[in-house]
């Protein structure tokens, strides 16, 4: 197995295939979480690897090799910041793929973890080449969360640096990619989601709802739904080998 530490259109990434692995198999867009790096990653790619794919692990901004020695509250506050750029860098590496030749007619899956899913299911409302998405820890509502999030902040002490037009313009642009008002665009889509009922950082309940809420209205054929009762905010061995393994089928 070939880790490669490359850097596309300046985005840092670990470039991750067999020795035997063919220009044409499988594409995994695999995107960590808040607070995390590429490499911490590594073992999900190591199993998609292993079952045929070629994988792109990178760096989101602030994170990994683009830290900039923010503490935690300063990061935090640009936690929507960080998800949005990795929208748009998601497209940035389909277009590499298809300029080094890794991407022709093939199909190509994201996945991510905690933030990374988050940003999963934003990529999901934007790009229509998406062929499958594994969702760990992830959650649609990207309104409900960021106001959440804003709450917690100020119950805190802490003063959110936004006035209250700002406040709506942020709001407005994350509706944009909110993909509870949306469905229709993760319809007939692969999906696989993970969650923990017990997570305290990424509420399990508005993720189990927007299922619920999706199956009814276009059927359970396409999504699959894991949900561990005494898990909390980690995935666990059991659902990183049901997720890896459920994604190189769908891509196979």
């Amino acid at each position: 197995m070939i880790v490669q530490q490359e850097c596309w259109r300046n985005i840092p990434l670990l470039h991750i295939y067999h020795e035997e692995t063919q220009n044409n198999a499988p594409i995994v867009l695999f995107l960590h979480g808040f607070e995390s790096a590429k490499e911490h990653n590594l073992h999900y790619a190591y199993q998609l690897v292993h079952d045929g794919c070629r994988v792109i692990l990178p760096d989101a901004h602030l994170h990994g090799e683009r830290d900039e020695q923010l503490d935690q509250v300063e990061i935090s506050l640009r936690f929507w910041e960080t998800v949005l750029t990795s929208i748009e860098e998601v497209g940035i590496l389909q277009e590499e793929l298809q300029k080094r030749g890794y991407l022709s007619n093939q199909k190509i899956g994201i996945a991510g973890t905690s933030m990374g899913g988050i940003t999963t299911l934003g990529c999901l409302t934007t790009y229509p080449w998406i062929d499958a998405a594994v969702i760990l820890m992830g959650t649609p509502g990207y309104v409900e969360l960021a106001k959440a999030q804003m709450a917690q902040v100020e119950q805190k002490g802490f003063q959110i640096p936004l006035n209250a037009e700002e406040r709506k313009d942020m709001l407005d642009t994350l509706s944009r990619f909110d993909a509870t008002n949306q469905m229709e665009k993760l319809s007939g889509k692969s999906l696989f989601f993970w969650h923990g009922e017990k997570d305290p950082v990424v509420p399990f309940a508005p993720t189990a709802q927007f299922i619920k809420t999706f199956e009814e209205k276009y059927g359970d054929q396409t999504i699959e739904f894991v949900r561990e009762k005494s898990a909390g905010h980690a995935v666990s061995r059991k659902g990183m080998l049901a997720a890896t393994k459920w994604l190189a089928n769908s891509l196979a």
